[in-house]
């Protein structure tokens, strides 16, 4: 009896080892589409995500969206600007895990350090050339030189930039594998501003020199 409650026990360990893997992910879709009903989130109903359009009211139109065929305006300080096509521009995204956006550079523009927390990004540069790079959080850096036609992947959550480094403009197309990974700005997750001496806060933070003058936005 002993050895049978041996085995039961080893046997029901081997179960629970397989079963961990599927249980940390995210689970298959039980429909063929899950279409957002935005209206449904005006009432006090809150989801991870969005509820579905009952399908008979689900059309064509759920599924489509010219909101990258504009340029950005790049008429900014940084000279890039990001259009997205994510599950709140295209109601049939949700639970499909994945969407895109369309950047466009102004000649010498950056889009500046930033992080999407929900998703990989994968660049494609569809016009001129951008230096980009990444920073894992043992502090390496990646960076290179991606050309007319080249991509470049972003892992999930780090820190990355893209600069054109030309005097024409040029334009990316990003894929993520979410659908709405988020941004989340270097410069604007830093609390500088709310504190009582923001410039002693960046000087040790970014170890520059104390007499260095630092301009904060």
């Amino acid at each position: 009896m002993a050895g049978l409650s041996v085995v039961l026990l080893a046997a029901f360990s081997a179960l629970l080892a397989l079963a961990a893997p599927s249980l940390a992910g995210d689970p298959d879709m039980l429909q063929d589409l899950c279409v957002a009903d935005y209206k449904s989130l005006e009432g006090p109903l809150r989801l991870n995500g969005f509820p579905c359009k009952r399908p008979e009211n689900v059309t064509a139109t759920d599924f489509y969206s010219d909101v990258m065929s504009l340029p950005g305006n790049i008429g900014n300080p940084v000279g890039s600007a990001t259009v997205a096509a994510n599950v709140e521009k295209v109601p049939g995204l949700n639970t499909l895990g994945v969407s895109m956006s369309r950047v466009d550079y102004a000649p010498w523009g950056v889009n500046p350090p930033h992080t999407h927390p929900r998703a990989t990004e994968m660049l494609f540069v569809l016009e001129g050339s951008l230096d980009v790079g990444f920073v894992t959080t043992a502090g390496k850096h990646f960076t290179r030189t991606v050309y007319k036609g080249g991509v470049f992947v972003f892992p999930r959550g780090l820190v990355h930039f893209q600069k054109n480094n030309s005097g024409v403009p040029a334009i990316a197309i990003s894929v993520f594998n979410s659908q709405l990974p988020g941004t989340q700005s270097l410069a604007e997750a830093m609390p500088v501003a709310s504190l009582p001496e923001p410039t002693d806060v960046l000087v040790r933070a970014l170890q520059i020199d104390s007499g260095a003058t630092v301009h904060v936005v």
